[in-house]
C-alpha cells in the first residue's frame, strides 16, 4: 500500500492558505534496484519511469503498487520518457545513443539509432511538436529529430556546444530547449533545426528544464541561481522570482492544466507549486531524506514524482 503525507503549506509570498492536495508514495518493488530518473504518465492508469540503472522502461499500477519491467536492449541507460501521439512511450536512451519506442500495451520495441557517424551524444529528454514528430536534446552538445513517419533521424550540433538538457512543447507546437552548461533557453526552428538563443536576464543561472503553460510561455528551472523565471515569446520580456529558502536548487518543471508551476527543489527536499496568478509559493515536503526529483509530469489532477534518491514514485492530487 502507499503512504499518504499531508503536504507541508508555507507560502513564499502572502498569504498562508490550506489546501486540499495530498501526497501518496509507493516503494518500488521491483527485481533489482532500479535507478529511477524521469517519468510520465501511461495512456491507462499507470505510470512509466526510466530505470536508468537497470537499462528498462518501468511501468508502475498506483491500483495494485505492481511494477513491471520492460528490457530495452544491450547497454541501455536510459534517462527521458515521454507518452506520444500514439501512445507510445518514447525514451531517450543514452547508453544506447538512440531513441527507444515502446508501443503500448503490446511493449513491442523500436529503436532509432543516432545517425552513422554521430558521437555520444548523452541524449536527456525529449518532446513532440505540432506536426508529430520528436525533437531531442543530448547534453555533448546536439540537438535533434525524430521524422516520425519516415523513422530518419538528424542531428545538428548546438549553439555554444555541450548542456542541452531539458525541452518542451507549446499548445501551438512550438519547440523550445535549454542549456544547463550553457546558461540560455533556445528556440527551435522546426523546418531547419537551427536554434535561435534567447538569454534569461540572470547570468550563469544553469537553466535546467522548461515548460510551457497554456498561453505558450516558456517556465525555466533554473539550478545554478534558485529561480524560477517566465519568458512569454510574444513580448520578449522576462519575469523571475526566487524559490523560497536557504540556497535553494531548481531541477525540475512542469505546468498543470491549471497553469500551476510545480518545482522539485533539492536543497531543502521539497516540491513547490507556483501560482502565478498570486505570485504564491507554496511549499510541499518530502517526506524521506534526499528524494532528488528529477522530472515532473502530470494529467488532469494528478502531479508524479519520481525520487531518484529513494526508489520511491510519489503522487500530489490536486482535485
Amino acid at each position: 500500500m502507499g503512504s499518504w503525507g499531508a503536504a507541508a503549506l508555507v507560502a513564499g509570498f502572502g498569504p498562508v492558505q490550506a489546501q486540499p492536495e495530498k501526497l501518496q508514495s509507493w516503494k518500488l518493488h521491483a527485481p533489482r534496484s532500479t535507478g529511477i530518473h524521469d517519468l510520465a504518465p501511461a495512456p491507462d492508469a499507470g505510470v512509466w519511469f526510466t530505470a536508468q540503472a537497470s537499462g528498462h522502461l518501468g511501468w508502475f499500477d498506483p491500483r495494485t503498487a505492481k511494477t513491471e519491467l520492460t528490457a530495452l536492449g544491450a547497454g541501455s541507460s536510459p534517462h527521458g520518457v515521454i507518452q506520444g501521439p500514439d501512445k507510445a512511450a518514447w525514451i531517450t536512451d543514452s547508453g544506447q545513443n538512440a531513441i527507444v519506442r515502446v508501443s503500448w500495451p503490446d511493449r513491442k520495441l523500436q529503436t532509432f539509432p543516432m545517425p552513422a557517424g554521430t558521437p555520444f551524444t548523452n541524449l536527456n529528454t525529449a518532446a513532440f511538436d505540432g506536426a508529430g514528430d520528436l525533437w531531442f536534446t543530448g547534453q555533448s552538445g546536439y540537438v535533434g529529430k525524430v521524422t516520425v513517419k519516415t523513422g530518419e533521424v538528424s542531428v545538428k550540433d548546438a549553439p555554444r556546444g555541450r548542456g542541452p538538457y531539458g525541452i518542451c512543447s507549446t499548445p501551438g507546437g512550438e519547440v523550445w530547449w535549454c542549456s544547463l552548461a550553457g546558461s540560455f533557453i533556445a528556440q527551435i526552428d522546426r523546418r531547419t533545426g537551427e536554434s535561435t538563443v534567447v538569454e534569461p536576464p540572470t547570468r550563469q543561472q544553469g537553466a535546467r528544464r522548461v515548460w510551457s503553460d497554456s498561453r505558450g510561455r516558456i517556465w525555466v528551472s533554473e539550478w545554478n541561481s534558485g529561480n524560477v523565471s517566465m519568458h512569454d515569446p510574444q513580448t520578449k520580456a522576462w519575469r523571475t522570482w526566487k524559490l523560497p529558502g536557504n540556497a535553494p536548487k531548481a531541477y525540475a518543471v512542469y505546468v498543470d492544466e491549471r497553469d500551476t508551476v510545480w518545482l522539485a527543489e533539492w536543497t531543502s527536499n521539497a516540491m513547490f507549486a507556483f501560482d502565478p496568478r498570486t505570485e504564491q509559493f507554496e511549499r510541499y515536503a518530502m517526506p524521506r531524506a534526499n528524494a532528488n526529483v528529477r522530472q515532473i509530469l502530470g494529467r488532469a489532477g494528478e502531479v508524479w514524482l519520481p525520487e531518484s534518491g529513494t526508489e520511491h514514485i510519489s503522487v500530489i492530487r490536486t482535485g
